[in-house]
């Protein structure tokens, strides 16, 4: 029997995030995915050799990168409207944690048990924390290149972002963003400079 869970996966770079703002770049869902899961594994790493965290750093990759999968069913509901209010929040709740679900049995049965822990994870874990601030981030950098792009759309978003992001009290983040923020504002030219040895 056929297994479509790849063939789903492989469809996130159609789904287009910020869909209610105007972009001067898109961004799909695939973008967004690998750069949850670098930052996530980031985090992780940050947190286990700087403040004696034991993480799993692969898992923790791997949940960022499939963090998003369910809106391949559900497509992406912008931030504002997911959180109009508790009704909405909660009706839209159900309807991810069935996407998760439905896409879990697209794997052959011998399989699932190895994707379920970054297809449904667990929302009260550490780990999972980082995730989510991993993927604030990802929303920061892109309200940072649009507004740097000179698109005022996003203004309202990056402090939003941003704040939601201190308000996670998340040390790991804390050091990304004081560490590797500043350099998403340079030029090429500027990342590629060695320091001569």
């Amino acid at each position: 029997m056929s297994s479509h869970f790849f063939a789903l996966f492989s469809r996130m770079k159609y789904i287009d995030r910020w869909s209610l703002m105007r972009n001067t770049d898109a961004e799909s869902l695939s973008q967004h995915s690998l750069d949850v899961a670098a930052i996530a594994h980031a985090l992780s790493v940050i947190g286990n050799r700087r403040l004696g965290k034991s993480y799993d750093t692969g898992k923790i990759a791997l949940t960022g990168m499939y963090h998003d999968m369910p809106e391949i069913i559900t497509g992406d509901m912008p931030t504002p409207v997911k959180y109009h209010n508790k009704e909405i929040r909660e009706a839209f709740g159900s309807i991810e944690r069935a996407a998760q679900k439905s896409l879990l049995k697209t794997l052959p049965a011998d399989l699932r048990d190895e994707y379920e822990d970054f297809l449904i994870p667990d929302e009260k874990s550490a780990e999972y924390r980082l995730v989510k601030a991993a993927d604030k981030i990802s929303a920061l950098l892109k309200c940072l290149h649009e507004e740097r792009a000179g698109n005022t759309e996003f203004i309202k978003a990056k402090e939003a972002t941003l704040e939601s992001l201190h308000n996670m009290n998340c040390e790991e983040a804390e050091i990304f963003l004081k560490e590797f923020l500043e350099s998403y504002n340079s030029v090429l030219d500027t990342v590629l400079e060695t320091e001569e040895e």
